[in-house]
């Protein structure tokens, strides 16, 4: 069985979103926290959480990738008493039992995205369309097919090479070299 964990691959999601996710916490998609609100009066970081944030349980934090990882029914069953704690607790479920329902169908949906190698990675578009929530979600493969997933490669320069020095912040105040 499959789930998805929150990865971070850079600092960006502490930018963009309201409360970032730490890596390594249960991800669902998490469109349902925007259900009862007006799309076209969100902005800045609601709105980026809106368009491409997956939800974290339970910081309820968001992240732009969820990564594809193994689990048991034991890691099911934690991630489902998670989210049904959360949405009582900060959503106001009406008790626990349908709480645990919610909370079973979103994890459900979630594994339903994970039918991908192990360590893919899945983002998501959100659109609001004629009053209605749109989700697209794709995924991202390593190329060779590793683990290790690098944002930036740095080279080291050799010693006999010039080097060459830019002053960004005398760029910045517009004064030349």
């Amino acid at each position: 069985m499959k789930l998805l964990r929150t990865i971070r691959l850079d600092p960006s999601d502490t930018f963009i979103f309201p409360l970032s996710a730490p890596p390594g916490e249960w991800a669902i998609s998490g469109a349902f926290v925007f259900s009862d609100m007006d799309l076209a009066t969100l902005k800045g970081k609601e709105l980026s959480a809106f368009r491409s944030g997956l939800l974290a349980v339970p910081s309820l934090g968001w992240s732009t990738l969820a990564q594809v990882v193994e689990v048991d029914a034991k890691d099911r069953w934690a991630a489902i008493e998670l989210l049904a704690t959360c949405l009582i607790d900060r959503f106001g479920a009406p008790d626990l039992a349908a709480a645990r329902k919610a909370a079973e169908e979103e994890i459900d949906f979630a594994a339903s995205l994970c039918d991908h190698p192990l360590d893919t990675l899945i983002a998501v578009r959100r659109t609001g369309e004629c009053g209605m929530i749109r989700e697209a979600f794709r995924s991202l493969q390593s190329r060779r097919n590793t683990k290790n997933w690098q944002v930036f490669t740095f080279l080291a320069e050799a010693d006999d090479e010039p080097t060459e020095t830019i002053d960004l912040s005398a760029l910045a105040r517009g004064e030349r070299e």
